[in-house]
């Protein structure tokens, strides 16, 4: 069965809204749109090459594979990200919308029915591991179905105050272990939690 990997810039209050432009995501009148920008670097872009190099095939929500399907497929070939933008191109993309009919994207497929249900039908075919950029609203539905089994977050040292979480009381009780963290010079910390079980608890008693 085949990983569901989940990728995030989330702010130490839990956003994760609009991290890469202010024109992203405006809803709910969200003014500080592009906060991950500053923090831009050599170690952030290593850790995304490290995501795109094993095989994967992109499990997507509709607004983020709209920001996608508009930047990716128009790189410029002489770009220094044409190189990810041809690995975009080149995977099976699975997007969770009621707007089938226009996935104008090249290898793009929409999800039938229920979300939970036809993620883990995914999950249980056979092929690359399935990687989520972004896909807040998505992310959430499959945390409380508890079908997440890698959480990248790249934790930024901002507070935002307002907007879109990732996290909700809904999720699925369940444990991670962290198998990777480093912090970059900017101080983002880079991690990488895997899904372990239950919750354990326990008494200082």
């Amino acid at each position: 069965m085949r990983k569901l990997i989940v990728s995030a810039f989330i702010s130490l209050d839990g956003v994760i809204q609009a991290p890469g432009g202010p024109t992203e995501d405006t809803s709910g009148d969200f003014r500080l749109g592009g906060w991950i920008v500053p923090y831009a670097d050599e170690a952030i872009g290593q850790h995304v090459q490290s995501l795109l190099a094993q095989p994967f095939d992109l499990l997507l929500g509709r607004c983020t594979y709209d920001i996608f399907a508009s930047y990716w497929p128009r790189v410029p070939p002489d770009s220094p990200s044409r190189a990810i933008a041809d690995v975009f191109d080149g995977v099976a993309k699975h997007v969770a919308t009621h707007r089938p009919d226009d996935l104008d994207w090249q290898n793009s497929h929409a999800l039938q029915g229920d979300l939970a249900d036809a993620v883990r039908a995914l999950k249980h075919d056979d092929g690359a591991d399935l990687l989520t950029f972004g896909s807040g609203d998505m992310v959430r539905q499959l945390l409380a179905a508890g079908l997440i089994d890698e959480l990248c977050l790249l934790i930024y040292p901002v507070m935002l105050g307002r907007g879109k979480r990732m996290l909700s009381d809904d999720a699925s009780v369940s444990a991670f272990t962290l198998a990777h963290s480093t912090p970059t010079p900017a101080g983002v910390l880079i991690t990488r939690y895997i899904r372990d079980g239950d919750v354990r608890t326990g008494t200082f008693e």
